[in-house]
């Protein structure tokens, strides 16, 4: 997952959107990341000019939140060793070393191992646990652990914080906490060591699974309808409003696409660490509000009960507004809700110049649950000087 501003001078996202790399708009700031807890393997920097050793360390905190046990974080540029480059930087040394020092003070405190440091790159790694840091930390006691009832999930308009996630406990110092994950490609099929702890609730592996077969029986119903949904390359960027267990993404892992998937932040259950597990990306996302991304940069948009979810919460209209700005011209949706309300969202869809058609559920017609797909058409609006002759 890459992100970046909104910056003045290049739109490092839209091109990213546009190379078919993952991105969002985004910024290290006050806010946490919009991605739960132990999400990440690996997290880059490379000359991003963010200010990591000071606020007490709260960004180099929030790197080690999102980042799982035994996890990396690469920093590359300054001040990495700055006694070879520091006149090129145009910084004194006192500052390049203040800083470089300041860094290095905040990793310990995380109990980071730095693993290596040559040219530019440093690279420090997480602990696989906690058992001997909290040790160390009787010692330094800088960050503390942050208290018991702070949820490390919550990253929804959630301040960033000066404590230290705790790791889940571990019975030995060898032990991953949180659960050791399989290598890819088994992660994907695997159970998330999350539902086999049991922490995600109402959840089993045995829904798990079922969950898995339902959408490999979905997208094989999909294709029959749209059928640009199995041609290789027609769609690059595909974004799932209501991803839950990240099924959909996975029953088109062998397509040569990337998902977004999205959980909502009014979903009943919390899933985007799951997702994460099965080695998915994904955000949170309130869709009565605008997504951070640019305009015409999804190829696809799949959206399950949505509708249900925001009803009396935000406009069908505003939503439908949304996915039509996000959706780039001669792009599809595919939307799953109740018939009464696939019949409001077609009229809309015919307002917004969509090709569409309301078909069965892949269970039969006695299924409410009903699929609308459609299709974005090419148009532009009449210029003024058209709208005076008509």
């Amino acid at each position: 997952m890459s992100f970046a501003p909104r910056d003045t001078h290049e739109a490092q996202v839209q091109f990213a959107l546009e190379r078919g790399v993952p991105a969002l708009i985004g910024v290290l700031a006050s806010k946490r990341l919009p991605y739960p807890s132990r999400s990440f393997d690996m997290a880059h920097c490379s000359r991003c000019l963010i200010p990591w050793g000071q606020y007490d360390g709260e960004y180099l905190i929030e790197v080690d939140r999102v980042l799982r046990p035994g996890g990396y974080w690469i920093l590359s540029g300054p001040p990495i060793h700055w006694r070879r480059h520091w006149r090129g930087w145009e910084r004194t040394r006192e500052d390049l070393n203040s800083e470089q020092t300041q860094i290095e003070t905040i990793t310990n405190g995380l109990c980071w191992k730095k693993i290596i440091e040559k040219d530019d790159i440093a690279i420090w790694q997480k602990p696989i646990n906690h058992a001997n840091c909290k040790k160390f930390k009787r010692v330094y006691k800088t960050p503390p652990f942050c208290p018991s009832h702070d949820h490390p999930d919550k990253a929804w308009y959630t301040c960033l914080k000066t404590c230290l996630t705790s790791l889940p406990d571990v019975e030995n110092n060898q032990e991953v906490a949180g659960g050791k994950l399989e290598k890819w490609p088994r992660r994907l099929n695997a159970i998330p060591p999350r539902i086999t702890l049991g922490t995600v609730e109402g959840m089993s592996p045995e829904a798990f699974q079922q969950d898995s077969e339902l959408w490999i029986k979905r997208v094989k119903y999909y294709k029959t309808v749209n059928s640009q949904l199995g041609v290789s390359g027609r769609y690059r960027n595909v974004l799932d409003m209501n991803a839950f267990l990240g099924g959909f993404a996975a029953a088109l892992v062998d397509y040569p696409l990337w998902v977004m998937n999205v959980v909502p932040v009014e979903a009943k259950v919390n899933t985007l660490g799951v997702i994460y597990e099965r080695g998915l990306i994904g955000t949170y996302q309130n869709w009565c509000e605008a997504m951070s991304t640019y305009p015409r940069t999804y190829d696809l948009i799949h959206s399950g009960s949505i509708f249900i979810l925001y009803n009396e919460r935000c406009e069908m209209e505003d939503i439908m507004l949304e996915m039509d700005r996000i959706l780039r011209p001669e792009g599809s949706l595919i939307i799953r809700d109740d018939v009464d309300i696939l019949i409001k969202v077609k009229q809309i869809a015919d307002k917004l110049q969509w090709e569409s058609q309301i078909v069965d559920h892949e269970d039969g017609p006695l299924e409410r649950e009903k699929l609308l797909f459609a299709v974005k058409s090419y148009w532009t609006a009449p210029s003024s000087s058209d709208q005076q002759q008509s």
